[in-house]
């Protein structure tokens, strides 16, 4: 335990996450190394994951749904224990939108915590304007997308702000400290050996490892797929997560026909997208998932995967030293898929308008090479030596200005505000 931690005394902490479930799983292991500290936590976040949280032992709240439903859910005492919980420290990612405002008004630090880079730099340009071919304009990039939000937003932050919070409106159309993480302490859950901390990052701003969340360890797999498994080699994971398919037919022939090329055996996610749904008597060498399976009982058992390039899943292919393909979407994917390539655990991504039997082929049998395996192993157990969530908890206790926390009691209704703010924008 570092010197800093020594000094924090016990605190009540909203940690705020709007996302996907690769979004959700790294905070659970950020408030389970909080609650070992001796910290209450409560995580807010979509309701469909209220299991998840829950079964990783820590207290869930709805972000969304209901107002009044929410309000009450928000300031009551546990339902079960009867224990009040007053927030005296707010931990957010940047897509929970208000939360700037809802730490004004209550008079509690902010820290942010994220698992793509969102802090203006000139190493790279922001992940949502990938295609920025001048080292120039990447700082910029940043900017303008922050301009972006906060001109899409404001008018609902502002209400926030007037009828909920009793703060001033902020009417500046370049005012974009509410959306910005610029001025606030961010911690960065990616492994340094993946991403390094760029130079122009100053001290506010930390990198501390992945962060992961075992949840391979209590999963009971279909027996089908254990027999499956040991009936040949490791096989290709293939999938792509919550990502939508325009078709998914043709991909899901993509797909089948580029692992009959390789002489490749293939487990093939169907996902949120479809993806093999209406395949009918594939071959033996492949099996459709059509369960949610962890990543890290999975992967490890695979000998390379190919899927969307989300930052949680791609953190679970790294660890698994498995080689890796990413096909991108949208957002931060197209980063990650092009830092796969700059490490030479991976071939060049391959956008998904441009998936071909060919390229997907081509792929597959790069990744099969043993050097590029070797590599991966390399990186494995470089991500491995890394306790990103204990280093979490340090870099939020470093951050945190101490002699202010007792400010902290007036905290009231902070997740009344925040999922009454969701429900207002989500409605718009």
């Amino acid at each position: 335990m570092s010197d800093c931690n020594q000094s924090v005394p016990k605190l009540s902490i909203a940690i705020l996450v709007v996302g996907t479930r690769g979004d959700v799983q790294p905070f659970l292991a950020v408030a389970r190394k909080l609650q070992e500290y001796g910290h209450c936590v409560r995580l807010a976040t979509h309701s469909e994951f209220s299991g998840l949280v829950k079964s990783a032992g820590v207290d869930f709240y709805p972000l969304g749904g209901d107002p009044r439903v929410i309000v009450e859910a928000c300031t009551h005492p546990d339902p079960i224990t009867g224990d009040s919980f007053r927030a005296q420290a707010i931990i957010a990612n940047p897509p929970a939108y208000g939360r700037v405002d809802v730490a004004e008004a209550l008079g509690v630090p902010l820290h942010i915590f994220f698992t793509v880079p969102w802090t203006p730099t000139c190493a790279f340009p922001h992940p949502f304007i990938p295609h920025i071919s001048h080292r120039a304009g990447y700082w910029l990039s940043y900017v303008i997308v922050d301009i972006l939000i906060w001109w899409g937003l404001r008018g609902h932050l502002n209400k926030l702000r007037k009828n909920k919070l009793n703060l001033s409106p902020i009417n500046g159309l370049l005012d974009t400290n509410q959306v910005s993480i610029s001025h606030l302490p961010t911690t960065y859950m990616w492994s340094p050996r993946v991403l390094p901390k760029p130079n122009d990052w100053g001290p506010l701003v930390d990198i501390v490892g992945y962060c992961f969340v075992d949840l391979g360890i209590k999963y009971e797999p279909p027996q089908e797929l254990v027999e499956w498994m040991q009936k040949g080699v490791a096989p290709i994971y293939i999938g792509f997560g919550s990502m939508p398919l325009k078709n998914p037919e043709n991909t899901t022939n993509i797909v089948l026909e580029a692992l009959k090329n390789t002489g490749q055996r293939g487990i093939v996610d169907r996902g949120w997208g479809g993806l093999a749904t209406h395949a009918q008597d594939v071959a033996e060498n492949i099996f459709l998932l059509s369960t949610d399976c962890p990543h890290d009982w999975l992967f490890p058992q695979c000998c390379a995967v190919v899927h969307h390039g989300g930052a949680g899943t791609t953190a679970a292919g790294l660890k698994a030293g498995c080689p890796t393909t990413i096909v991108p979407f949208c957002g931060d994917q197209s980063l990650w898929g092009a830092i796969i390539y700059e490490r030479g655990v991976g071939p060049a991504p391959i956008p998904i308008a441009h998936l071909s039997v060919e390229s997907l082929s081509k792929a597959m049998r790069f990744m099969l090479q043993p050097e590029v395996k070797s590599r991966a192993v390399d990186v494995a157990i470089s991500v491995r030596d890394d306790d990103g969530a204990a280093a979490a908890l340090d870099s939020f206790h470093r951050h945190l200005p101490l002699p202010n926390l007792e400010q902290g009691d007036q905290v009231q209704t902070i997740f009344g505000y925040l999922a009454r703010f969701c429900c207002l924008f989500c409605a718009s």
